[in-house]
């Protein structure tokens, strides 16, 4: 094939490289330069080009090779952008409230002033005149008790 034989390939076939990368999914701007791409790698390699009728199906086959080329150079994973504003609303107090409704008052005081106010074990024992271990224990059956309440409900 002669140059100028693949010049008038270039010309009917670039916009055919260009809709056929477009049809496997890619952006028309990088289907555009993968055909370009393709075709100057193909001008590069003309010598290899068997056939001259079949000159498109040779872009096209080069043109595919190049995007999945760049595709297995790209990262799988990326990361997401951190977003500038947190939440307004707290999704755990919410659930922890709803939680409550399940529970026995007595247990009811205990988990609220440590999960929804935030008290320590240590202040809720000052406050309580328990020791650490009796609040610990009442927190433990307290979820307990809540979980259980839960699943039944649940069921």
């Amino acid at each position: 094939m002669t140059s100028e034989e693949y010049g008038h390939a270039y010309q009917r076939g670039y916009s055919m490289t260009v809709r056929f990368l477009a049809s496997r999914g890619l952006s028309y701007d990088a289907a555009q330069e993968t055909a370009q791409a393709a075709w100057a790698k193909g001008w590069e390699r003309l010598a290899q080009l068997r056939d001259p009728n079949m000159v498109l199906t040779w872009m096209n086959s080069i043109a595919l090779n190049i995007h999945r080329s760049l595709m297995r150079r790209e990262p799988f994973l990326q990361t997401l952008p951190e977003l500038s504003t947190s939440p307004k609303v707290n999704l755990a107090a919410i659930d922890v409230g709803r939680m409550l409704k399940f529970c026995k008052h007595k247990d009811r005081v205990v988990l609220q002033r440590h999960y929804l106010e935030g008290y320590k074990v240590q202040e809720i024992a000052q406050q309580q005149g328990w020791t650490e271990t009796a609040v610990r224990i009442r927190l433990l059956r307290a979820r307990r008790t809540a979980c259980k309440r839960m699943s039944r409900r649940a069921a």
